[in-house]
């Protein structure tokens, strides 16, 4: 069962999420450094509370700012050419077309999306074959998330060393092949919290890397764009991956029950491939090797390396971008109690893997929801007013858990699995409605010329802050005492964990002052 800012960092993490992610000058990476949905991940992911909204999902790629690739040797995308003909030639989705390079990010979130195959069993790896507490789950699940707070670098390295000629398509296809190898390691030859740690980490690089290459097309779309727009863009790509957790959800649980965990494993291991398949979408210009040699030309390349630090920290310190960045950092950060919650319905209420995998088709239903919730109904509501609600009712719903944990619900007549689905669906809608303004807000808030590393530098933030509230939540896990066996103090560790989700609203005035209805990204601070 999650909580709201659970729900929403597994709609960006994982990893989540997510943690519902872009590219400096657009299309073929002809801006120097880069980078960062969510998400959100999603991740990528396991639940928490209202104002702890996480990154499953994270974001960004592509870009390069140097002067050697100006706008004008810019090659034209499918976008391009479809924006100068009268009429579309594809069809939509969330009032998107689907042109090839919008298909190839679509696709590379649906993996996102159906990566959640293998959650489950992971937890439950950790838990009964590595034999962890509810603390160490939590490290182990931070440890794993830490390629998520790096993403400019992968941008970076995107646009400075394109390999085989493409700075886009060679990156997608080589995360493909190591997230194939990270899960392959997992199904044969992982035996510690070490190992697994570490597979599971080339995992999240793999996810996150990609996850860096698709949001460059992204921000590239959502620049100069009105706040409904951007928000269609980021509803195309978190709807991607709602539906990809639709599609593996109910067999997440069922798999584990019947064949194992390393079965799932191994069949996880085939679904990154996607990625690889899909990069032959992405209308890039090939780079010629005399170009390539010019990229990588010793002085120039550390030169354009020193400039694009100093432009990316110009950029950051302005105070229309610092101060909501501050504040999504901190509202990331408020920790949660997910680990301690799964270790007390599947110890303790005796919730199997299969009961939980139908939990989980529920809240991938439910995060489709959310994304339409806010697509047709809040993309256009101030990013103030959005963040006030959520939090606020998020942080009560969170307080049901209490609930489930004494077992009052028992005594309205609520079974555990009853109460457990209705919770987690309820909290996942808001949870995934609550965190798609947070990647709007990263989107609108780039100036041109600095889309693909700015954006991923505040995902980054971003991420930094769901893990660091997994941390908290840990030490606070471990503060209460609460064990793999011992759940005295969880009904307290819940309340501590929701409340705390509130402190940000103090510092909304951080936030920019803008309708729905504002074009060309322009906002304006208090």
């Amino acid at each position: 069962m999650a909580s709201v800012g659970s729900a929403a960092r597994e709609a960006y993490d994982e990893e989540a999420a997510v943690r519902r992610p872009l590219e400096l000058d657009g299309r073929d990476g002809a801006t120097a450094s880069s980078s960062d949905h969510h998400r959100p991940g999603g991740e990528p992911e396991a639940p928490s509370s209202v104002g702890n909204v996480m990154p499953r999902y994270q974001v960004g790629t592509k870009g390069d700012t140097s002067s050697r690739h100006s706008e004008e040797r810019r090659q034209p995308s499918t976008d391009d050419v479809r924006k100068s003909k009268p009429g579309s030639r594809y069809f939509t989705a969330f009032g998107v077309d689907l042109s090839p390079d919008n298909m190839a990010v679509a696709i590379v979130y649906f993996v996102q999306g159906v990566l959640g195959l293998a959650r489950l069993a992971v937890s439950f790896y950790l838990k009964d074959d590595l034999h962890l507490d509810p603390a160490e789950t939590a490290v182990v699940t931070g440890f794993s998330s830490l390629p998520w707070l790096i993403k400019p670098l992968y941008g970076f390295i995107s646009d400075s060393i394109p390999l085989f000629g493409y700075r886009r398509r060679s990156y997608l296809f080589l995360s493909g092949l190591l997230g194939a190898l990270s899960w392959s390691l997992m199904a044969t030859v992982v035996s510690s919290k070490y190992s697994a740690a570490s597979s599971i980490l080339l995992g999240s690089l793999s996810v996150a890397f990609s996850d860096v290459v698709v949001d460059s097309m992204v921000v590239e779309r959502a620049r100069g764009e009105s706040q409904s727009t951007s928000g269609s863009l980021q509803s195309l790509c978190w709807g991607s991956s709602a539906f990809g957790g639709i599609v593996s959800a109910y067999f997440s649980g069922s798999l584990v029950d019947t064949y194992g965990v390393r079965f799932v494993f191994g069949v996880t291991a085939f679904l990154p491939l996607m990625t690889s398949a899909v990069a032959v979408l992405v209308n890039e210009h090939h780079i010629s090797s005399g170009e390539r040699t010019t990229l990588l030309s010793g002085s120039g390349f550390v030169e354009s390396s020193k400039q694009h630090v100093r432009q990316l920290w110009t950029s950051v310190k302005q105070p229309n971008i610092l101060l909501p960045t501050l504040f999504i950092f901190l509202w990331q950060a408020t920790p949660h109690s997910d680990s301690a919650m799964f270790f007390f319905i599947t110890n303790k209420l005796g919730f199997t893997p299969e009961f939980l995998g139908r939990v989980k088709l529920v809240t991938s239903f439910a995060s489709l929801l959310g994304v339409g919730l806010y697509n047709y109904f809040l993309k256009e509501v101030s990013l103030r007013k959005i963040f006030l609600a959520t939090t606020i009712i998020g942080s009560a719903l969170g307080m049901t858990q209490v609930l489930l944990v004494t077992g009052l619900n028992r005594q309205f007549g609520i079974s555990d699995e009853w109460f457990s689905i209705g919770d987690s669906l309820i909290i996942t809608v808001l949870g995934q409605a609550s965190f798609m303004p947070v990647l709007v807000l990263a989107a609108k808030l780039c100036p041109p010329g600095m889309e693909a590393t700015l954006f991923a530098t505040l995902m980054s933030i971003s991420n930094a802050g769901s893990v660091t509230g997994g941390l908290v939540g840990a030490g606070l896990t471990r503060i209460f005492g609460v064990t793999r066996d011992t759940f005295g103090n969880l009904p307290l560790l819940i309340v501590v964990c929701n409340l705390s989700s509130l402190l940000p609203l103090p510092l909304l005035g951080l936030l920019p002052e803008e309708s729905g209805d504002t074009d060309n990204g322009e906002t304006k601070n208090n």
